[in-house]
């Protein structure tokens, strides 16, 4: 029996993957825990997960209106760097409480991959999304200097200034969560291990009116993920607008936390604060989203085609993926209105090449593996690290002497 410390952002995309290879691991015997914020970790991991507490960035809220370079300035500046210097010490602390055998980082928690170098704990990276591997900034260097700087300046505060890889790949195992098929050639390094989706089972307590779908329409479901509320409101608009144009063989069910279509339901459009999204996936015929990572991933492993808006950060280079795949049609988030999203509905909805390319992801997805090989690969890894390790006093804060 090994032990995993799973260390994580609290975000609903990259904590889904993690939950879903933690059970797995769980179901093997062996023992998990977590370091992160406990409400989006107890609500994805399930009540009775061993959580040790992490401060998060004080404001995680974004200007609405940052796109491009200010977008990623924001992110990595105003969010992650925070993040890690906040989240290190609860990471520090779940690691001599727990003596975890490998700690598994989340690729943008960088606390639990710069602490486990700085106390001598192997660590595997959790990517989910393709973006850090992607070689979207080769062509701007003076970003990626940018980034590393900050990398460097985070690295000595909490991590082990003589290492001089990056951070955010272990340099041992990186577990993505997409394959090949969707990403094409991509400069992931070679100690990546490419599994597919990880599903979890989610706990859908939100109640859904089944016996609203009608089985002689298509379904169509529209979501832009939990962070872009603030600015969703006029897209979502014009998709049920475009979607009730339709409406002879089309309906739609909005995922709407902002409550933007509130009072407009009726049997074309039902709005929702939340929907079982996994479950629903099983019965649609096409998705609208943000081009977020996980509802990409989770669309295309049901061999649903989308329609994508990116927005800021890794969306646009996932919406050039899926058109690449040829699983999609990419529209622009700003000028989407109810046109040029209904025509985009009609081409994925009657072009059968675009169905015929998800089911072609949708395959390679099921082959990889998903949370079952993720597992094995963690299991070997843990063997690799735990038989060839030498027994030496530990660090500084490190907890039990003699633990590798």
């Amino acid at each position: 029996m090994s032990r995993f410390l799973f260390v994580v952002p609290p975000f609903v995309g990259h904590i889904n993957p993690a939950a879903a290879v933690a059970a797995e691991l769980t179901r093997r015997g062996h023992r998990v825990a977590w370091a992160g914020l406990p409400g989006p970790v107890e609500e994805l991991a399930g009540p009775g997960a061993d959580i040790h507490p992490c401060e998060g960035s004080r404001d995680r809220r974004r200007p609405p209106g940052l796109r491009g370079a200010a977008a990623l300035s924001f992110l990595w500046q105003d969010f992650l760097g925070p993040l890690a210097t906040a989240m290190a010490p609860g990471v520090e602390r779940a690691a001599a409480a727990f003596l975890p055998d490998v700690i598994v980082a989340d690729q943008q928690t960088l606390a639990g991959a710069l602490t486990a170098e700085r106390l001598g704990i192997p660590y595997a990276t959790s990517a989910t999304t393709p973006a850090e591997f992607s070689g979207a900034l080769a062509g701007i260097p003076k970003v990626e200097e940018w980034i590393h700087g900050l990398l460097a300046g985070l690295r000595g505060a909490l991590g082990d200034p003589s290492r001089t890889h990056d951070p955010r790949f272990s340099p041992d195992l990186v577990l993505a969560f997409t394959t090949t098929a969707l990403t094409g050639e991509c400069a992931a390094p070679p100690q990546t291990r490419f599994v597919g989706p990880a599903l979890a089972r989610r706990p859908d307590t939100a109640p859904f009116p089944w016996e609203w779908l009608d089985s002689g329409r298509h379904t169509v479901l529209v979501s832009l993920g939990t962070a872009n509320t603030d600015l969703g409101g006029r897209f979502l608009t014009e998709c049920a607008a475009a979607v009730r144009d339709r409406s002879p063989h089309l309906q739609a069910v909005v995922a709407d936390p902002g409550g933007a279509l509130d009072g407009t339901s009726d049997d074309t459009v039902l709005a929702v604060r939340r929907m079982p999204q996994l479950a629903l996936l099983r019965r649609a015929s096409a998705v609208v989203c943000h081009a977020g990572h996980n509802t990409v991933a989770e669309s295309l492993l049901h061999g649903v085609p989308l329609v994508v808006a990116p927005i800021r950060d890794d969306q646009p280079l996932i919406a050039a993926q899926l058109t690449t795949a040829g699983a999609g049609i990419r529209i622009r988030f700003g000028r989407g209105d109810r046109h040029a999203i209904g025509a985009a509905l009609d081409a994925v909805l009657t072009a059968p090449q675009y169905r015929a390319a998800a089911c072609r992801v949708q395959e390679s997805f099921h082959a990889a593996g998903g949370a079952a090989a993720a597992a094995t690969h963690l299991e070997e890894f843990t063997t690799a690290v735990t038989t060839t390790a030498v027994p030496t006093a530990a660090p500084t804060g490190r907890g039990e002497p003699g633990r590798p």
